[in-house]
């Protein structure tokens, strides 16, 4: 039954990581409903490792060729490193949101927000805000002339993607429409804007909670990693493929549905 839980958890993670349904939401209601334990915050993160891994790979090819492709056009050395510099920028809001909530509140989220009335009605709210995303005019940004106001503004609202139910590929794919980036890139750039974030969030968790890390087995955990790595390379080229041609219609009448279902259950 370990094993069992530990690849449901991977499975939940990885499809929901990249997708913008709320990969927190869904570990804790999606338990709930099958009568298996939350996994909480500090499993969640470290099962999130798995999501990095796949990010790594998938965009492997962008990640590992540097250098060769340095030597030969200087014009793209000039742009991955500014791309490097507006995914810096853009990931000190959340850092900081997220250092003082962990150092100052270290508990609000478990007994505060991540009730199931809460997260139904953060899905209601992120349905809403990515339906104006969706109703907004075709934009023109992408990752060769966004300036980095607009890298720091998707920043910021990553910031909020700490509340359970906001889901941080949502927010910040609805907010780069909204400021007119291009579906493609505006999905590329929240990807690669994960790699950070979701690996600072599963290290402080890691170190935070060490204690607990005693009570889980090592190799169901090991099976959860590496489920969790599988679901979340299928995401992420769904997610590319699907979003660039059917934007995000879908996933708020899912988010709707989602938020029902949950209020008909409390």
């Amino acid at each position: 039954m370990e094993y069992l839980e530990f690849i449901l958890y991977g499975l939940i993670q990885g499809l929901t990581e990249f997708i913008p349904v709320s990969s927190t939401a869904h570990l804790k209601v999606i338990s709930l409903f099958l009568g298996i334990d939350d996994p909480g915050p500090s499993l969640s993160a470290v099962i999130q490792l798995g999501s990095v891994l796949a990010l790594l790979w998938y965009f492997r090819d962008d990640i590992f060729k540097l250098r060769s492709q340095y030597s030969k056009k200087i014009f793209d050395y000039l742009l991955h490193e500014r791309l490097l510099r507006s995914i810096l920028i853009a990931t000190i809001p959340i850092i900081f949101l997220g250092g003082t909530v962990k150092l100052f509140v270290p508990n609000f989220f478990d007994k505060i927000l991540r009730s199931n009335l809460s997260i139904a009605l953060v899905s209601f709210i992120m349905a809403f805000f990515m339906y104006i995303a969706e109703s907004s005019k075709k934009g023109s940004l992408n990752l060769k002339n966004h300036n980095y106001s607009d890298s720091l503004l998707i920043g910021f609202s990553q910031a909020f993607a700490i509340f359970p139910g906001v889901s941080r590929s949502g927010v910040t794919i609805s907010t780069a429409l909204i400021s007119g980036w291009e579906r493609a890139d505006a999905a590329k750039f929240s990807f690669l804007l994960g790699m950070p974030a979701i690996s600072l969030a599963a290290i402080v968790e890691f170190i935070s909670s060490f204690k607990e890390f005693s009570l889980f087995n090592f190799f169901p955990l090991i099976v959860g990693l590496i489920t969790t790595f599988l679901s979340s390379l299928f995401a992420i080229d769904f997610l590319l493929k699907y979003f660039s041609s059917n934007g995000l219609k879908l996933f708020i009448i899912y988010r709707v549905v989602f938020g029902v279902l949950i209020l008909l259950n409390l």
